[in-house]
């Protein structure tokens, strides 16, 4: 086995590689929670293990008290530059942009994936924090999903106490304003995505106009790479019951499979074995109905998803 050397020298990191794995799947929650895409999480955590390992001239845990707080902080920091970017190509994105979705192998809940990734927040609340500053998405994230203290999230985004509570403030209201706290029972979501499907393959407009809230709205993220998709979303019972059953632009051979997908229960369409397109639900306060759809079917944002086994 080659021995992992720092960059630019001859010291062996092999301690400083086991810190950051160990904190890894911590880093991979906050940073993707804050961007909404795998691949630039990824990314992300790339540029924290080479800042890290270039900490010192080689000897990253040299002075350095605490590794978690110093890898948090690191990673956030690349993670808010990383936001111009991804800013910067939504300005030119085909259509409706959602969040990239992060799903679980198979159908059992959590055992096939680490654990700290279920804390990555819903697919709906992740549209609702695109509506966030950057700073305040990073302190929302920090503090209402991880549970860091105030005193912390300051230390980690270097701005006040006094900051980071009018951040989180200003943050918590728009949240709370646009999607109130509640949650399903997975059992009730489970049996609603059930009950969706059944409707929308079997092209049941009745059922699809009783599983549907009157002011459901419906999002598709195609990326301009899978026609027909609408290119803005579609609001209204009856004009979503439309979209749904009008059977164009599917997949030759499909195959519908549940899965979970960022912790809730949802469905993925398959073509053959492939990934074709990633469904969510987000149910009304009685869990009775469906007020929206996330369609997720840009093949870029379907790269992490696992293959349909045979």
């Amino acid at each position: 086995m080659t021995e992992i050397t720092a960059p630019g020298t001859d010291a062996p990191i092999d301690e400083a590689t086991g810190v950051f794995v160990d904190h890894r799947e911590l880093l991979f929650g906050v940073v993707y929670n804050m961007l909404g895409s795998v691949a630039d999480t990824e990314d992300v955590l790339q540029e924290t293990w080479l800042s890290w390992t270039a900490r010192g001239g080689g000897a990253p845990l040299a002075g350095v008290d605490n590794p978690r707080a110093y890898l948090v902080r690191v990673a956030v920091n690349h993670a808010l530059r990383r936001r111009a970017a991804i800013s910067r190509r939504r300005e030119t994105y085909v259509g409706q942009w959602l969040p990239e979705p992060l799903v679980a192998e198979g159908e059992a809940e959590t055992a096939e994936g680490p654990a700290l990734r279920s804390e990555s927040v819903s697919l709906a609340m992740l549209v609702v924090l695109e509506s966030l500053t950057p700073l305040e998405r990073a302190v929302f994230v920090l503090g209402e999903v991880f549970g860091y203290p105030h005193a912390e999230i300051a230390e980690v985004i270097d701005r006040s106490p006094a900051a980071v509570r009018q951040l989180a403030h200003r943050a918590r209201e728009h949240v709370h304003a646009r999607r109130p706290r509640y949650d399903a029972h997975p059992r009730v979501r489970r049996e609603a995505t059930e009950r969706f499907v059944r409707a929308a393959l079997g092209g049941d407009i009745a059922a699809l106009m009783e599983v549907l809230a009157p002011d459901v709205t419906a999002w598709t993220d195609a990326g301009g790479k899978r026609k027909p998709a609408s290119l803005r979303p579609v609001h209204g019972r009856d004009k979503v019951a439309r979209l749904l059953t009008s059977g164009r632009g599917g997949p030759r051979n499909p195959v519908w499979r549940y899965r979970r997908v960022n912790g809730d229960d949802a469905a993925v369409l398959f073509d053959g074995d492939a990934p074709f397109a990633v469904l969510v639900l987000d149910l009304t306060p009685e869990g009775d109905r469906v007020r929206g759809i996330y369609v997720v079917a840009n093949p870029d944002k379907l790269a992490h998803v696992p293959k349909e086994e045979a």
